[in-house]
């Protein structure tokens, strides 16, 4: 097995992200730094450590869902001290959980932790494309035509943004559905045009909901819903 898929089967990220981590030196097999991808270990002896800790195969595969408020940040950890989101699960799950994709610290709303980092691929790859909806609320008016706007594509410091969907509830209520997931979208269109976010809230990934999920709390994912979301990218890929 190859160390960067060994590392995702062990929860300690998705695929990608753990050749990221290889790629920075943080990984030693047995006590020797690898720096190089394409190692190849054995999952019934090897010792393998990434930052100084021992790590070892899961076995139980989590997929939990949380409404994230505001002010945590998406990340394993943050070197400004800031609150972490996955630190909401830390008191109910023994495995070290990892977000599946990013919420900014201002945004709330539904976000995915998995130990399983082939299904974190799946979901975050390109190729998925699965839809995530959002409900934006302004400080000011926004212009009549934004959502049509939005849905044929606007142009940004050479940085292309399309939604599928883009819907003006009220002058002051967007609701969006993206699925290119590129960093700060929602936020990078309304600053363009020099409109304030009270409120950004993600209300749905492919199939699940908030569903009356209150800030702070969370709920493990149904094996239905789970097959669901990787039906979904069977579908778009």
């Amino acid at each position: 097995m190859r160390l960067q898929m060994y590392m995702a089967h062990c929860g300690v990220a998705s695929r990608r992200a753990s050749e990221d981590i290889i790629l920075e030196g943080r990984v030693q097999v047995n006590g020797e730094t690898i720096w190089k991808l394409g190692t190849k270990v054995d999952p019934r002896t090897v010792k393998v450590q990434v930052d100084g800790k021992e790590i070892a195969l899961e076995e139980k595969k989590r997929y939990v869902l949380l409404n994230k408020p505001e002010g945590y940040v998406c990340s394993l950890s943050d070197e400004k001290g800031r609150p972490v989101a996955s630190d909401l699960l830390q008191d109910a799950f023994s495995e070290r959980l990892y977000n599946v994709g990013r919420l900014d610290m201002f945004s709330c709303g539904l976000i995915m932790f998995t130990n399983d980092g082939e299904f974190a691929r799946k979901i975050t790859h390109p190729s998925s494309q699965i839809e995530k909806e959002y409900v934006v609320q302004t400080s000011l008016p926004m212009p009549p035509d934004l959502g049509k706007k939005f849905t044929k594509g606007i142009r940004i410091d050479g940085v292309f943004y399309k939604a599928r969907t883009a819907e003006l509830e009220t002058r002051h209520r967007l609701r969006v559905t993206l699925i290119e997931g590129k960093n700060r979208e929602i936020r990078r269109v309304l600053e363009k045009i020099e409109i304030g976010i009270k409120k950004l809230e993600r209300v749905r990934i492919g199939t699940i909901v908030l569903d009356g999920l209150q800030p702070g709390m969370f709920r493990e994912l149904s094996t239905n819903e789970v097959k669901d979301l990787i039906s979904l990218c069977a579908q778009e890929s």
